[in-house]
C-alpha cells in the first residue's frame, strides 16, 4: 500500500479521535483564551498521545485490554477528578468574569498547568481506549514500515490539532470580552465533565 495512504489514514484516524470535545481540548482552550501556557500545555498534550500511541501500536493495547482491572482503576479515578473539575467549572461561571490576561487571580502557575493537564489526560480511561486499544487495534493490519507511516500520521494529527487550538484561541479573544461568554464556556465545560463522569460511573458498575 502507498505510505502516503497510510499516514493520511492515521492521520484521519486519530484527527477524528482528538478533535470531538473533551476534557484536554477544553483546559487547553480555557488557558489559551488567557495566554497562560498553552504552548506547554500543547506540547504536553501531543507528547501525552503520541506515547500512548507508540505503546498501543508496538503491543501495549493488547496488554490493557488483558487487564480490566487496571481500567477499573482509571476509571474510578477519572471519574472524581472530573466531578471536580466540573464542580469548580460551574463556580466560575456562577462568579462570573471577564478575559483580562493581567488578572492574576485566575493565573495557573506552569507546575499547575502541567499537573491539571496530565490529570485530564492520564486520568481519562478514553484516552487509553482511543490511543492504546484502538489506534493500536487497527494499527496492526500495517506491517514493517507500513505500521511506522501509519504511526506517524496519527501522531502528526496530535501535534497538529492541539498546537492549532494553542494558536488560534487568540482570534476568539474579542468575544471572550464579554462576561456571558465566559459563562457559557465555564458552564458548558462543567456539564461536559459531569457527563463524562457520569458516563464513567456508569461504565463502572458494568464492570
Amino acid at each position: 500500500m502507498n505510505t502516503s495512504l497510510i499516514f493520511l489514514n492515521g492521520l484521519a484516524l486519530s484527527a477524528g479521535l482528538i478533535i470531538a470535545i473533551g476534557a484536554q481540548n477544553a483546559f487547553l482552550l480555557n488557558r489559551a483564551l488567557r495566554d497562560q501556557h498553552q504552548y506547554a500545555i500543547a506540547l504536553f498534550c501531543s507528547l501525552t498521545d503520541a506515547t500512548l500511541i507508540c505503546l498501543g501500536i508496538f503491543g501495549m493495547g493488547a496488554l490493557v485490554q488483558a487487564q480490566p482491572d487496571l481500567l477499573l482503576w482509571i476509571s474510578c479515578a477519572g471519574s472524581v477528578f472530573l466531578f471536580i473539575y466540573g464542580a469548580l467549572a460551574f463556580k466560575s461561571a456562577v462568579s462570573g468574569h471577564t478575559i483580562n490576561i493581567e488578572d492574576s487571580s485566575s493565573e495557573y502557575s506552569l507546575t499547575k498547568a502541567i499537573t491539571v493537564a496530565a490529570s485530564v489526560s492520564l486520568l481519562n480511561p478514553h484516552c487509553y481506549l482511543d490511543t492504546m486499544v484502538l489506534v493500536g487495534g487497527i494499527s496492526s493490519q500495517y506491517v514493517g514500515s507500513e505500521k511506522l507511516w501509519f504511526g506517524l500520521g496519527a501522531v502528526s494529527a496530535s501535534f497538529i490539532w492541539f498546537f492549532s487550538l494553542a494558536w488560534g484561541a487568540k482570534w476568539l479573544m474579542p468575544l471572550f470580552k464579554n462576561p456571558s461568554a465566559w459563562r457559557v464556556l465555564d458552564g458548558l465545560i462543567g456539564i461536559m465533565m459531569w457527563g463524562i463522569a457520569a458516563g464513567l460511573i456508569v461504565h463502572i458498575s458494568t464492570m
